[in-house]
């Protein structure tokens, strides 16, 4: 029988779902974060998931998440519990996240911020500095120096500068940021215009703010990106060390390994 990890990175809009073993995450999957969908209706959709990655239920070891919707968790852990016959390991609630955290209120930073910091000082230690840049409803730095996580900033997130600049424009193109060009061109139509604009203008963004982080925080530094949108900023900026998408999902494989947790 197969040993697979079924790991939840439980977002407001989203929840990224991961089928991990030992060796890693081999496979993600993305489905909305409904809130008053059932434990039955989610459980379901999470076995279609694991059949399609070719793995049963009875292969299912352990479930474990990070989750900023505390409302969605019950439904989680019902569906976990009903159909794989596993608990649902919480991060931080059920497994400790082994960093100071350094947060004036602790409790004020959300899971997935804290796993993807971890996440980033497991798999690169090297530095004495990490940033781990997160892009998805928000755009988060996360900041860690040694085995201490410092905080981070928090700025607008792709879909949420999106959605705020379609609430005042009928016709808005929709943006795809699917982008060829190593340098902006001058947009000639809306929807060209508004792709390399979010595009170069989040990775000038970033790469602005790493080189501000680079001054404030013990050298050496090295910065991550992840996240939904990952790929297309890092492709056209130069900050970047790593880019690993499901670098949460490999933090909380990693959590629940060192954890020594069983089932």
């Amino acid at each position: 029988m197969a040993t697979v990890f079924l790991l939840f990175d439980v977002g407001n809009t989203n929840v990224k779902i991961g089928i991990a073993s030992e060796a890693g995450v081999h496979a993600s999957y993305v489905l909305p974060t409904d809130r008053h969908q059932t434990s039955d209706s989610l459980g379901l959709r999470l076995v279609d998931v694991v059949r399609h990655a070719g793995y049963c239920e009875r292969d299912v070891t352990a479930g474990v998440a990070s989750s900023v919707v505390p409302s969605f968790n019950p439904i989680l852990r019902q569906a976990c519990e009903r159909y794989f016959d596993r608990p649902l390991l919480l991060a931080p609630g059920d497994i400790e996240i082994p960093l100071e955290n350094r947060y004036e209120r602790p409790q004020e930073v959300g899971a997935d911020r804290l796993v993807a910091a971890f996440a980033a000082r497991r798999l690169w230690p090297e530095p004495r500095s990490i940033v781990s840049v997160d892009y998805g409803t928000a755009t988060t730095f996360d900041c860690v120096q040694g085995e201490a996580y410092l905080g981070g900033l928090i700025c607008p997130g792709v879909h949420s500068a999106a959605g705020a600049l379609a609430s005042g424009t009928a016709r808005l193109p929709r943006i795809s940021l699917d982008v060829q060009d190593d340098l902006p061109v001058v947009g000639r139509s809306t929807s060209m215009s508004l792709n390399h604009g979010f595009v170069f203008g989040f990775a000038a963004m970033t790469e602005g703010l790493c080189t501000r982080l680079a001054g404030v925080l013990e050298a050496p530094m090295q910065v991550v990106a992840t996240g939904g949108f990952a790929r297309s900023i890092a492709r056209v900026s130069s900050c970047f060390d790593h880019v690993r998408p499901d670098l949460l999902l490999e933090g909380l494989k990693i959590l629940y390994m060192e954890s020594g947790i069983k089932g």
